[in-house]
Parts: structure tokens; C-alpha cells; sequence
């Protein structure tokens, strides 16, 4: 079955995106859409875990298929990693949605503490072919082929009926690629309520299609009929960042939502000290963390080497800890990628005043293809997608 966590280097994902490229055109195209199971190759370029990371960049995962392929060949490979951008983008305009799941995740999790149904459903129990194949394959690899996730979120919330924050959570819990973003609006968007009234239904056939023969499940929903909620505010405008003070020296705050910033910053930044925190408590489950940990110490080596100073390789991400390394470094402002909507993003909210009352500045920095895609992220995915050659160009891919 997929292994991960022993290969959770910046090395070893430019090694597999390097080894996908030459297959990221037609061939993934094709063939995308087929889940042949864990022990199988498929077309899926499985670089998810490093792109969730920032292990590499899209931007470098883009570029890299780019160079192989025309804009057509490669069209449907650059879509799906732009869906991860597109996902982060509209939730960073409307952070109020990742609070609404947390409150039904934790609602749910009291209303449903001792529901049978959920375990049997979590433990791949449930006696419907296919699903409880996968559910067993989500907890036993921390990975799921993209179609699988959309059938398993399908029987789980039409065919089981079980409510959706609950696989959500499930997802986050075992998924090593699980953010905040994707994950929720994925189980959103087949809910219903994502793009309002429009779901995904899992069927036998399709199922029986794209597994090429493993699995026909019987039993499953015949409709899916949208749930619903209160709506949703319009989207905001995206957060703005303060400015460095005058490039004046500082020190490096690394954090598991951008594990890579000898790509983020330039030449011209005076880092006098590197903090990497692999904060087990923001990251929800076992196999995410222990992903993360052996990433962050690759990470911490090639801070090392690229900004030569002090690096500390640090278990949380704790106030006392920045100020004690701002002081020790001698500088006024510490620096760090910017952390979306998650859990990252509101430990930073709340340090932030924490460490301005002692005289330092926190800076996140937002990496251009960021900035550049996710203000267009303000309606659907088709619109956003009409932009997409547009925006490729703007960021010299094309």
C-alpha cells in the first residue's frame, strides 16, 4: 500500500514530480478518473501530500508538467491542482464557513458520541462493497485515489445518512493531505451545499467503471437530495499583510502550512534565526503528523544550509518560544509564510497581539501564486476556471 511518511522530503517530491511530468498530459487525462486500488499504479500523480505541505510549490508542480506538455495536453492536470488553490482562495474570503464545520463537526460529535453507525462506518464495517474497502485503505495509508473520496463521501452522507461533518472529520483525521479548505468544501460541494442544491451521487455503475471491475456495490442511494443551511455571508476581501520594516533583519518562523521558504524568500532578506515548528496539536491525525515531523526536520536541514544561521527545530508553536528566539536573534520582526484558513492561521491570529505588546512584529508572508489566483476565486470553480490561461500567463507559465 501507499507509504509516505518515510519519504517526506523536499528531495524525494521534486524526485516523484520529476517521474509524473512526462505523464501529466493525455495520460493523466485518460486516465485519471480510474482507481485501480493501493497496490496498483494509476494515472493520479499522487504529489498531494507534498503540495499540501509546500513541499513544492503549485507553481513548480505547474511549471514542471507545463514544460512537457502543451496548455491543452496538460489542461486537465494544472485544473486539479488549481482546484487546491481555487479551494484555499474562496475560503480565505469567507473564514466564517471553516467555523460553521467546526461548531457541526463538534455538534455532531456529542449528538452521535455512541452511534454505532459511525463506528461501523469509520472501521470499514458497514457490508457496502467498495466502501468499507476504502475506509480500511484511508486508515491504513492516510491516502485515498480523489474518485474514491467522492463515492466514500457520497455513501456517507446519502446512502448512510450519516451526518457530513462527521466524514469530514473522519477525513481530516486519517488523510496525510488533508487541509482545511479542500476537505471541507470537497464534502460540502457533494453535499449540496457548496454549490447550492447541486450534489454528487455515487452509483453502482460508475463505481463498477472506474475500479475497474473491483467493486459493485449494491444498496447505494438512488438520489441525493441536497441538505441545506443558513447562508453564507458574500465573500470578503483577503486579509491584508503588514509590511516588513524596511527589510531590517529578523527571524524565520516556519510552520507545517508552507514547509519551504528558501522559495518564498528572496535574496534580500537579513534571516538572522530559523524557528521550525512541527506543532503535533494543529495537525488531526497520526499519520499527518508523523509526515509533517519527519518533513520539518528536512525542513530545519535545508533552512540550515540556505539562510546560514541558528535553526530550531521546535514541537509547538508557543509565544514564549518566538519571543525568546526574536530576543536572542537581536531582531524586531519575525517573518512566516502565510498560513490559511485552519488552525495554523488562529494560533497566529492570537500570538500576533501577544508578541506586538513586547515590540515584535509578526509578518506573513503570501506567496505571488497565491495572491494572483485567489482573488478570482470569488464565485464557482467555472468562472475561476475561465481565468485560469489568463493567470498562467501572468505568473510566465505559458
Amino acid at each position: 500500500m501507499v507509504k509516505l511518511i518515510s519519504s517526506a522530503s523536499r528531495v524525494v517530491a521534486l524526485e516523484r514530480l520529476a517521474q509524473f511530468a512526462p505523464k501529466g498530459g493525455v495520460q493523466y487525462a485518460s486516465g485519471r478518473n480510474t482507481d485501480y486500488g493501493p497496490d496498483d499504479p494509476s494515472a493520479v500523480s499522487r504529489l498531494s501530500a507534498y503540495l499540501r505541505y509546500r513541499l513544492i510549490t503549485e507553481q513548480e508542480t505547474v511549471a514542471s508538467v507545463l514544460g512537457q506538455h502543451s496548455p491543452a495536453a496538460a489542461e486537465k492536470f494544472v485544473q486539479e491542482v488549481l482546484w487546491r488553490t481555487y479551494w484555499k482562495g474562496w475560503l480565505e474570503m469567507r473564514p466564517a464557513v471553516w467555523q460553521r464545520f467546526l461548531d457541526e463537526r463538534d455538534l455532531q460529535r456529542h449528538t452521535f458520541r455512541d452511534s454505532p453507525a459511525v463506528t461501523d462506518a469509520g472501521n470499514g464495517l458497514t457490508g457496502i462493497e467498495g466502501f468499507d474497502d476504502w475506509a480500511r485503505e484511508l486508515v491504513a495509508t492516510g491516502y485515498l485515489h480523489n474518485h474514491a473520496r467522492m463515492w466514500f463521501a457520497s455513501i456517507w452522507i446519502f446512502t448512510l445518512r450519516l451526518p457530513w461533518a462527521l466524514g469530514a472529520d473522519f477525513f481530516l483525521r486519517h488523510l496525510i493531505d488533508a487541509d482545511a479548505a479542500s476537505n471541507t468544501l470537497s464534502w460540502r460541494w457533494v453535499a449540496g451545499l457548496q454549490t447550492v442544491g447541486k450534489t454528487y451521487l455515487a452509483t453502482a455503475g460508475n463505481i463498477a467503471r472506474y475500479t475497474n471491475g473491483r467493486f459493485t456495490p449494491k444498496g447505494l442511494a438512488a438520489e441525493a437530495i441536497a441538505l441545506t443551511e443558513a447562508p453564507i455571508a458574500a465573500p470578503q476581501e483577503l486579509p491584508a499583510l503588514p509590511a516588513w520594516v524596511s527589510r531590517g533583519p529578523a527571524a524565520l518562523l516556519v510552520t507545517h502550512d508552507d514547509l519551504n521558504p528558501e522559495t518564498l524568500l528572496d535574496a534580500g532578506c537579513d534571516i538572522r534565526s530559523v524557528i521550525v515548528a512541527a506543532d503535533a496539536g494543529l495537525l488531526w491525525g497520526d499519520g499527518a503528523r508523523q509526515f509533517v515531523r519527519a518533513a520539518a526536520a528536512d525542513t530545519a536541514a535545508r533552512a540550515a544550509t540556505h539562510f546560514c544561521c541558528p535553526v530550531n527545530l521546535a514541537d509547538k508553536l508557543s509565544v514564549a518560544h518566538l519571543i525568546a528566539a526574536a530576543r536572542e536573534a537581536g531582531v524586531g520582526q519575525i517573518i512566516t509564510p502565510y498560513a490559511p484558513v485552519g488552525p495554523v492561521a488562529d494560533v497566529l491570529a492570537k500570538i500576533a497581539p501577544e508578541l506586538a505588546r513586547e515590540g515584535i512584529a509578526l509578518v506573513q508572508a503570501r506567496r505571488a501564486w497565491d495572491s494572483t489566483f485567489w482573488p478570482h476565486a470569488r464565485k464557482g470553480f467555472f468562472a475561476f476556471k475561465e481565468r485560469i490561461p489568463s493567470l498562467l500567463r501572468e505568473s510566465s507559465l505559458t
